[in-house]
């Protein structure tokens, strides 16, 4: 019995300390991110940031007056913006609405599933308490961890 009560606690001291090591995604660079932009035509995010107006007219078949093009140079100037020099993209709102879902968003949360299977209900709270890009991912495990912790102690017990 000391020898699981020692095996637990170990587990429980050495959970907290592999859910907080992070694995830093590969990002994403502009020239990968394809966006359309007329029917079956696809442009990339970083050559959409460069085009010249009078060739972007050409690729869409459609003439953009005045208003439009001073619009379409002024978005320009911001996509721009939003490209570091190496052609990485600077904003996590823009990667994230492109990202394909490898950035562990999605998957196994080892931290997850240890609040809610060494902390039950309380770690399912602190999961929910926790404000990340993560957060939905890591609610789940919770409660799959707390699920598993029931099954266990209800094994246990009879």
């Amino acid at each position: 019995m000391k020898k699981i009560f020692t095996l637990l606690l170990a587990i429980a001291i050495l959970a907290p300390v592999l859910a907080t090591s992070i694995l830093n995604p590969k990002p994403l660079k502009a020239s990968e991110i394809m966006i359309p932009i007329s029917k079956g035509k696809l442009i990339s995010f970083h050559d959409l940031a460069y085009i010249k107006v009078s060739d972007y007219e050409k690729v869409t078949g459609k003439k953009m007056s005045l208003f439009k093009r001073v619009q379409f140079k002024f978005t320009q100037n911001k996509l721009r913006q939003s490209i570091n020099a190496d052609g990485t993209l600077k904003s996590k709102k823009i990667e994230k609405m492109f990202d394909d879902g490898m950035s562990g968003s999605t998957g196994f949360h080892l931290g997850g599933a240890a609040l809610g299977f060494f902390l039950f209900v309380i770690g399912v709270l602190i999961a929910y308490l926790i404000d990340d890009e993560k957060k939905s991912n890591r609610v789940k495990w919770a409660w799959i961890g707390a699920a598993v912790a029931l099954l266990f102690g209800i094994f246990f017990i009879f």
